[in-house]
C-alpha cells in the first residue's frame, strides 16, 4: 500500500473514532435525545380525597388510583382555584384564572379561541384527544380528535358529540369513555407523542352506579363523618343559607325511589326546582335503561323502594338514611373508575408506553362526603378546595413520592408544557411542576393561594359568592355580594374548620397580615373589580 492510501486509512480511522466520541456525547446527554413524553390526563368530576385510599379513605379501596401514587408522587396540597365543573376544566385548559380566561360559573361559555396546552402541544406535534366530559358549551378547539358528552352527560346510554356528529350508544358511560380512550390508543400514530384528556362524568352527581357494583355496600353501613352535625355555630350566614344540605337532596332523582313509594318529595336539592319536574327528570334518566338494564336495576332498587315505604322515616332517621343511600351510589360509581384507571395503566404496560407517558389522576374539584352535613362542593372549606392528584412519570419522578407543596389546577398547562419541551406562554399563570417531582420540599415555591368563587345568586345551591387566601397554616375568607362577612381557620389547630377566630381581638395582627398578602395576591394575579 502507497503512502497517500496509508494516509486515507488513517484519516478514516480518526474520523470514525471522532464520530463514536461525539454521538456517545450525545447519548450520555438527555436533553440532546429526550423523546417527547406523552400525556394522560385522567379527570373524574367531584372526586374527593377522603374516596381515595391512598388518602387515606376508609370509605373505599381504589388500588389503580394508588398505583399511580406509589409509582409516582402524591401531591397532598393539591387545591382548584373556583370549585365548580366549567371553570376549573377553562382553568386547566388555559393555565388562567376564571376572571381572565372568561369563564366564572356554569352559566358562561368557554372562548375557545383564546390560547390552551392543547393548541400547543398540537402545533408542536402532537395528536391531541378530547374524550367524555367537557361541560364548556363551545366545541373544543386545539383537538384532532373528539368526542364528548353533551353537557352533564348520562350515566347509562348516552350521547356524544362526536366531531361535531352526535351519537348515540348503548352502555355504563365510564365503560364507554374508557373503550373509547382505548380505541383512539390503538388508532394512534405510532411516530407522535399523543396528549389525551379522558375526562369521566363520575361520580357527578345523581351517582347511578354501574349494575355490577350493586352489591358493594349493601350489607354494612358506613360511619358519619365527625362534622356531620355541624351546627355553623361560628360561621358568617353563608354555611347556615347554603342548600346543599343531605337532607335536602331529592327522593327520586338523589335517593332513586319511583314516586309510589313515598308520600311527597321532600329535598328542594339546591335549587327548589318543583317536585313535579324533579321526578320527570328522574323518571327520564330511568327510562333511558335497555330493558336488560332496568331488569338488573330493578333487581337491586325495588328493595330499597318497598324498605323505605314500609319504614315512614323522619326527622334524624331520614336523614341517616339519605346519608347512606347517597355516599354507597357515589362509592360505587368510583369503584367504576377505578377500574377504567386499571384499564388505561394496563395498556401502557402491554404496548411499551408506560416508561415515557406522564399519567395523571385529578378531579375538577373535591366534595363534601357528609362533612358539615353537606355534599357538593363550591366552598373555600378543604373538602371541596382539595383536589386529589397523583402523577407518574417514570422518567423523572421517582416512585413513592409524596409532596407538601401547594398547587393549583392553574399549573397543569405549564407543567404539560414544560414537559413537552414547549415554551410557556407568559399569559399563563401557573407554574410547572416539575421542579416538586423528586418529591423534597421547595422554598422558592409559593406558600399560599389564592380562590374566587362567582356562582351566586344565580346557579344551584345558593353558596355565596366569596374569595379568600389558604396558606400553609391559615384560611381566610371573605363572603360579599348580599352579605359582607369574613372567617378565618387556625388549619393546624381547628383542621375540620369548626371554629371562625376572625372575630377573636388578638387575631388582629394576623388578619392585617393575611389581607395583605391576599391583596399581593390579587394584584399578582390581575382580580382587582
Amino acid at each position: 500500500m502507497n503512502t497517500s492510501c496509508k494516509n486515507l486509512s488513517c484519516r478514516n480511522v480518526v474520523f470514525i473514532v471522532i464520530l463514536v466520541f461525539f454521538f456517545g456525547l450525545l447519548s450520555c446527554n438527555p436533553e440532546k435525545t429526550e423523546i417527547k413524553p406523552n400525556i394522560l390526563f385522567i379527570m373524574s368530576d367531584d372526586h374527593a380525597e377522603q374516596a381515595i385510599s391512598c388518602y387515606g379513605s376508609h370509605l373505599i379501596e381504589t388500588p389503580n388510583i394508588d398505583r399511580i401514587a406509589s409509582e409516582g408522587i402524591r401531591f397532598n396540597n393539591s387545591f382548584v382555584t373556583n370549585s365548580i365543573c366549567a371553570p376549573s376544566r377553562a382553568v386547566l385548559l388555559t393555565g388562567k384564572y376564571s376572571h381572565l380566561n372568561g369563564l366564572r360559573d356554569n352559566r358562561d361559555e368557554f372562548d375557545g379561541s383564546q390560547m390552551t396546552f392543547p393548541k400547543l402541544l398540537q402545533a408542536a406535534g402532537y395528536q391531541t384527544v378530547m374524550i367524555g366530559k367537557w361541560h364548556l358549551k363551545t366545541n373544543p378547539t386545539g383537538f384532532d380528535n373528539w368526542k364528548i358528552l353533551i353537557g352533564q352527560g348520562e350515566y347509562y346510554n348516552p350521547v356524544f358529540n362526536e366531531n361535531g356528529e352526535k351519537k348515540q350508544h348503548t352502555g355504563y358511560t365510564t365503560d364507554l369513555i374508557t373503550d373509547m380512550a382505548l380505541e383512539s390508543l390503538e388508532k394512534r400514530d405510532p411516530e407522535k407523542p399523543f396528549c389525551m384528556l379522558v375526562h369521566h362524568k363520575a361520580p357527578h352527581r345523581n351517582w347511578m352506579p354501574n349494575a355490577k357494583y350493586f352489591d358493594a355496600y349493601k350489607d354494612h353501613d358506613l360511619p358519619l363523618p365527625k362534622t356531620f352535625y355541624d351546627d355553623y355555630s361560628t360561621r358568617s350566614a353563608a354555611a347556615r343559607e347554603a342548600d346543599m344540605r343531605i337532607d335536602d337532596m331529592y327522593l327520586s332523582l338523589d335517593m332513586k325511589l319511583m314516586p309510589d313509594y313515598y308520600e311527597k318529595e321532600t329535598g328542594t336539592g339546591g335549587n327548589a326546582r318543583s317536585a313535579e319536574n324533579i321526578e320527570q327528570a328522574w323518571l327520564n334518566s330511568y327510562n333511558r335503561l335497555t330493558e336488560d338494564q332496568k331488569k338488573a336495576w330493578d333487581a337491586f332498587y325495588n328493595d330499597i323502594n318497598t324498605k323505605f315505604k314500609k319504614s315512614k322515616l323522619e326527622g334524624k332517621e331520614l336523614l341517616e338514611w339519605k346519608y347512606q343511600r347517597y355516599m354507597k351510589d357515589y362509592l360505587r360509581c368510583i369503584m367504576s373508575v377505578d377500574e377504567s384507571v386499571g384499564r388505561l395503566l394496563d395498556y401502557l404496560d402491554k404496548n411499551g408506553l408506560a416508561e415515557n407517558t406522564i399519567v395523571v389522576y385529578t378531579s375538577d374539584q373535591g366534595f363534601y362526603l357528609g362533612e358539615h352535613g353537606w355534599y357538593d362542593k363550591r366552598f373555600m372549606y378543604e373538602e371541596s378546595l382539595g383536589m386529589p392528584l397523583v402523577i407518574r412519570y417514570p422518567n423523572i419522578i421517582p416512585a413513592g413520592q409524596v409532596s407538601d407543596n401547594i398547587v393549583l389546577n392553574l399549573d397543569f398547562a405549564p407543567t404539560f408544557l414544560d414537559l413537552a419541551g414547549v415554551q410557556v406562554p407568559e399569559e399563563m399563570q401557573g407554574k410547572s411542576l416539575r421542579p416538586l417531582f423528586p418529591g423534597k420540599e421547595q422554598k422558592d415555591w409559593r406558600n399560599s393561594m389564592y380562590y374566587h368563587y362567582y356562582e351566586y345568586p344565580h346557579g344551584w345551591h345558593d353558596a355565596k359568592r366569596h374569595y379568600g387566601i389558604r396558606t400553609e397554616r391559615y384560611k381566610l375568607i371573605h363572603f360579599y355580594n348580599d352579605i359582607d362577612q369574613w372567617e378565618l381557620y387556625d388549619l393546624l389547630k381547628d383542621p375540620d374548620e369548626l371554629n371562625n377566630i376572625y372575630n377573636e381581638t388578638e387575631n388582629r395582627e394576623l388578619i392585617d397580615s393575611l389581607k395583605n398578602e391576599l391583596r399581593e395576591l390579587q394584584l399578582q394575579y390581575g382580580d382587582t373589580q
